[in-house]
């Protein structure tokens, strides 16, 4: 409806006391707003493999076992000649992450911002690959309901995300097949 205003029970921030959702929850630095929490997993590329949601106050440690849980695309076995590495930053240098990626099979890769890998000779030999991750929520987020939740449900939420995930490798894959023609 047109000119309408916004209503106190309208949206996820909005939600009546008892009515929320399960993947909103209050910001740890705010306390009083309701929040949700996105993670993502992208191959080297960015192309999305996995995404999961959750209230805002849920540490990044307990929301990884959840992501890793929710890839959509078949894994090769890790063996010892070819080791599956997860890149993750300083944020999931606790214990619990530590088992949730032993658990999935990953080697993690855990570094603080700004330190790179040196040579002999102290020379940056990779850089650091979170740009990657970066990148692609800026993807994800060119759209709009994505950057603001306006859903009241998590799993409409989710759904949104997931299609955008879909947008994104269909693009991925119409510029490949363009440029094969």
């Amino acid at each position: 409806m047109a000119g309408r205003r916004w209503q106190p029970v309208q949206g996820a921030r909005g939600a009546k006391k008892g009515a929320q959702d399960e993947c909103v929850g209050n910001n740890p630095t705010d306390r009083g707003k309701s929040g949700v929490k996105k993670s993502l997993l992208v191959e080297a590329d960015g192309g999305p493999l996995a995404l999961a949601i959750s209230g805002a106050n849920v540490p990044d440690s307990h929301l990884l076992a959840l992501t890793l849980d929710a890839i959509v695309v078949q894994r090769p076995e890790p063996t010892p000649e070819h080791p599956q590495n997860l890149a993750l930053d300083k944020g999931y240098d606790n214990p619990t992450s530590r088992e949730a990626v032993e658990a999935a099979g990953y080697t993690a890769h855990i570094r603080r911002i700004g330190e790179e890998k040196l040579d002999e000779n102290a020379e940056k030999t990779h850089p650091a690959r979170r740009w990657v991750v970066e990148r692609t929520w800026s993807w994800l987020c060119s759209c709009r309901g994505i950057l603001v939740r306006y859903d009241r449900k998590s799993s409409n939420y989710l759904a949104l995300l997931k299609v955008a995930c879909a947008l994104l490798w269909f693009r991925r894959w119409y510029r490949i097949t363009e440029l094969q023609f």
